[in-house]
């Protein structure tokens, strides 16, 4: 990996850090898209991966007590499903499907209620977010728009939103670690997994931008929060599919 790439690496995870932490999503798939334009899916999905768990991880420490446990337990065993499914079937998408499926997932936050009422606190759809959110991340790396589908029309806070959806990305996002690892290591061995030095710098970015972000929405109101999630994360998505269509 090129110092240059590094760099650009390292300023992305500060930067979209610090979005996540707004929106609890929207910079997860742009550090997505960078690094699939600088590195291999596979290093790609584990450096953001590796990244996106300390993140999420670190934002939910920060929102502890507003994490809704019940509805994580419930995820977690959609989620289970999902590994069985996805280690079974061996999968795994090449750069350009990537980025195809990244902006695809983005247009989800247009999905109209009519046609799929959905909401994480009524029955069996936490269970059904798991499954399908987990799948849909460790193949594509980023699955935040679907998941928040889940959270739009709960009643729960931003606060609640936030903490509760980092949780469950811990989970998400460390099933894509041990996802893609495997066959980098089977094929190659440990030598070919991305430098520890640049893991190591990355975290304590993600931190920062997290708790930096984390300020910013303490002076949101619940409707500006929901209302700037959905037309950012739609313009991350234009890029996207431009991108997968080679114009870009």
């Amino acid at each position: 990996m090129s110092p240059i790439s590094a760099a650009i690496i390292l300023v992305t995870v500060l930067a979209t850090s610090f979005l996540s932490g707004i929106f609890g999503m929207a910079g997860g798939i742009i550090f997505m898209g960078v690094l699939a334009a600088l590195v291999p899916v596979a290093t790609a999905m584990i450096i953001h991966g590796t990244v996106q768990m300390v993140a999420n991880g670190y934002r939910a420490y920060l929102w502890r007590e507003h994490i809704d446990w019940t509805i994580f337990r419930r995820y977690a065993l959609g989620s289970v499903a999902a590994i069985g499914l996805l280690f079974a079937l061996s999968w795994r998408p090449d750069k350009q499907m990537v980025y195809l499926m990244l902006g695809l997932v983005t247009l989800l936050v247009w999905l109209p209620k009519s046609v799929a009422d959905l909401n994480i606190q009524k029955r069996f759809q936490a269970e059904g977010a798991g499954f399908v959110v987990q799948a849909l991340n460790t193949v594509a790396g980023v699955a935040g728009p679907l998941m928040d589908q889940f959270f739009v029309n709960t009643a729960m806070t931003r606060h609640q939103i936030v903490a509760t959806k980092a949780v469950t990305q811990v989970l998400a996002h460390f099933v894509k670690i041990i996802f893609w690892s495997v066959p980098v290591i089977m094929a190659s061995g440990i030598k070919m997994l991305p430098p520890a030095w640049l893991i190591l710098a990355a975290v304590p970015l993600s931190m920062l931008g997290t708790t930096l972000g984390g300020k910013v929405l303490d002076r949101m109101s619940d409707v500006n929060f929901k209302r700037g999630m959905k037309y950012l994360v739609t313009a991350v998505g234009v890029v996207l599919l431009i991108r997968a269509a080679g114009w870009l």
